[in-house]
């Protein structure tokens, strides 16, 4: 282990307290006064963000390994307006496993008080308050384990630790090869890649047709058929079957969406909606069918969160294909990786 003390940044920024506001899976609100004389990890996620989701595996397994000493807490920030939705976060909290203290930052108040810019983004902060080290994105597992034993061995040089973890993913293992995918792609008015030459319609509905192929882009999503455009998504208003298309290249392919953006809606109307899901204008094979879909090919989206739709052998090229019949049905982002397990 290369835990020296200069992995660390010096002793110069401390970390900011906690503003008032609501906690999960703690009995009480928590102070970094309060906290004095332990070390902390302070990690700013959003349930339904890809990075956050792949990082949650190694908070869990630190916080098991290190609790003793360690207090890992998740501030969750939104970035969608259904994040703010208590509900679905204590959904995610169980569906991820996550007994750790979570800080509900619906209006951004600690993401501003770190100056942060990323989902996920990880701070530890020694017992005396100050950041030590920092994270942003996914990656650097091993580092941050790292920092997190040389933090604590300050404190107690003969401190008794565990090994540094192996990696918990193939991809994540020395010789993965990882390539640049498919930007992130947001489906509305806010950082907006529909690429049909109709362009936006603000507070109506647009009748769309499809590009031909030629025409048809990677970086960008087009549609058919009948849809409005909001701040943050595209919501179908049409009554026959509409089609998405996202040109892209990477290894996999999610999708924030929901059965209808408004919470209101979502409880008046509680079913779940179907769409398939087809790649280069074939029904997708089974090999490579993401982990929620079903067997028949098709995402059953029952509420607003990322779904796993395609997971390629390997960095490829392809068009999704997502057939829509649901008026009310809205897509929020597309997010891809790029990352290649080893031989």
């Amino acid at each position: 282990m290369s835990g020296e003390k200069n992995l660390l940044q010096p002793r110069i920024l401390r970390a900011p307290e906690f503003k008032p506001g609501e906690w999960l899976n703690s009995e009480r609100p928590l102070t970094m006064a309060g906290l004095c004389g332990r070390a902390v990890l302070v990690d700013i996620w959003e349930y339904s963000c890809v990075n956050c989701i792949r990082t949650l595996p190694y908070l869990r397994e630190w916080n098991r390994r290190y609790g003793q000493w360690l207090t890992v807490i998740g501030v969750h920030t939104p970035e969608f307006p259904f994040g703010k939705e208590k509900p679905q976060i204590e959904m995610a909290i169980r569906e991820n496993e996550l007994t750790y203290p979570i800080y509900l930052d619906n209006n951004f108040s600690m993401w501003d008080a770190y100056a942060n810019r990323y989902w996920p983004s990880k701070y530890l902060i020694d017992p005396d308050g100050y950041i030590r080290y920092q994270s942003a994105g996914e990656g650097g597992y091993g580092l941050f384990e790292e920092a997190i034993q040389t933090v604590l061995r300050e404190s107690d040089a003969n401190l008794t630790l565990p090994p540094v973890m192996q990696p918990l993913r193939d991809e994540d293992r020395p010789g993965a090869v990882c390539y640049r995918p498919t930007p992130e792609l947001h489906a509305g008015l806010d950082r907006g890649a529909l690429g049909n030459p109709e362009g936006y319609g603000r507070g109506v509905p647009m009748l769309y047709m499809m590009p031909k192929e030629k025409e048809r882009n990677r970086n960008n999503i087009y549609v058919s058929g009948a849809w409005q455009a909001a701040e943050q998504y595209l919501t179908y208003q049409g009554q026959t079957e509409a089609i998405i298309r996202v040109p892209y290249e990477a290894v996999e392919v999610n999708a924030v969406l929901t059965p209808y953006a408004e919470m209101i809606d979502r409880i008046v109307h509680p079913e779940s909606v179907s769409i398939e899901v087809w790649q280069d204008d074939k029904p997708l094979d089974a090999t490579i069918m993401g982990d929620d879909l079903t067997a028949d090919g098709r995402v059953v989206v029952d509420r607003p969160r990322m779904y796993n739709l395609v997971r390629n052998k390997g960095f490829e090229q392809h068009e999704l294909i997502l057939r829509v019949k649901t008026r009310g049905f809205a897509m929020y982002a597309f997010s891809f990786t790029g990352c290649v397990k080893p031989d």
